[in-house]
């Protein structure tokens, strides 16, 4: 290889894209076109295959050093536009779209939390008609403790809120993932789940009821439940989607449709992530606390339940707008 006729050759480009980056180091990437930054991309590349070249050849150690300056300078300006590109997505996405499929899908989350009601108000019928059914649902350890010393068992968690709010996430996440995995199933799994987790959730309930701790027992599960129970109903509408792709896939083919609704699935997956983390952090931390009064309790998580509804219909009013002026046109 004639090494000076091919840096003759190469330097244009060099040159062309120091010229870009100091634009872009002084001004940001937003003071290029889209054409600049495609520019800059693609000489990113062919600059970086040039480095390479220039290692393999021994070329000068000179040109060597600049043309590793030159690179790592691209690369520090083509990936951070990439992650903040990315990271605008991410923020856009829990802003907007979110909150428009949670909408989209809501006939779905509204089966899975009748699938849980109809759990819990068996439970809640056969334990007041049979003594007998409560310890079929519910450890005798805690039927003891509720039932002979009228206390609650949410105190074993004071002194240990981090290990507990950390092992409450992931537990929740576990069951939530089930859930949605469970619609690969023809949805079976997940239909137990909901139905399974009503009754226990309704045996506890009446357990607590008929010993008078039913004030103290929801005051501790309200704050965190706002948020985590709508979450679990959001996994199980998820997991419903799913099989709807498998069985029921309408006008699409099957494959499309598993596609269509395994998307959507995928999203109040990544909706859910973050409730889950959040009621688990409250759960471990707050409700708990006995220093904290029961009103204040209720009153969290009845405002955290009403955030979340408004954050539900949450519209875009930018794309608001459009789609309004486009159908008057």
């Amino acid at each position: 290889m004639n090494i000076q006729r091919w840096i003759a050759r190469r330097q244009a480009q060099w040159q062309e894209l120091d010229i870009l980056l100091q634009r872009s180091e002084q001004k940001g990437i937003k003071a290029l076109t889209a054409k600049e930054i495609g520019t800059l991309a693609s000489l990113y590349r062919s600059v970086a295959a040039d480095l390479a070249r220039a290692n393999t050849n021994q070329i000068g150690q000179t040109i060597v050093q600049e043309l590793q300056a030159l690179t790592t300078r691209a690369y520090s300006q083509v990936y951070r536009g990439s992650r903040r590109q990315e990271l605008r997505e991410v923020l856009d996405f829990y802003r907007w779209k979110l909150p428009q499929v949670l909408r989209e899908t809501w006939a779905y989350t509204t089966i899975a939390f009748a699938l849980f009601m109809v759990g819990a108000l068996i439970a809640w019928w056969f334990a007041w008609q049979d003594a007998s059914f409560m310890s079929l649902v519910v450890p005798q350890s805690m039927i003891e403790k509720v039932r002979d010393r009228n206390q609650l068992w949410m105190g074993s968690i004071i002194g240990t809120e981090p290990f507990a709010a950390s092992s409450i996430a992931i537990n929740n996440l576990s069951v939530a993932f089930r859930m949605v995995g469970g619609g690969i199933l023809a949805g079976l799994w997940t239909i137990y789940a909901l139905f399974y987790n009503g009754i226990l959730i309704g045996a506890v309930a009446t357990l607590v009821g008929q010993n008078g701790l039913a004030y103290p027992f929801w005051a501790f599960v309200f704050p965190h439940g706002s948020l985590e129970l709508p979450a679990i109903f959001i996994a199980g509408g998820a997991g419903l989607l799913i099989a709807r792709g498998l069985l029921f896939p309408g006008r699409y083919r099957r494959r499309d449709a598993l596609r269509i609704y395994g998307v959507q699935a995928a999203q109040l997956v990544m909706g859910i992530v973050p409730m889950l983390l959040i009621a688990g952090a409250i759960e471990g931390f707050f409700s708990p606390q006995e220093v904290i009064p029961s009103p204040i309790k209720y009153l969290a998580g009845t405002g955290l339940f009403i955030l979340l509804i408004l954050y539900i219909l949450r519209r875009d009013r930018a794309r608001g707008e459009l789609q309004t002026s486009t159908g008057n046109l």
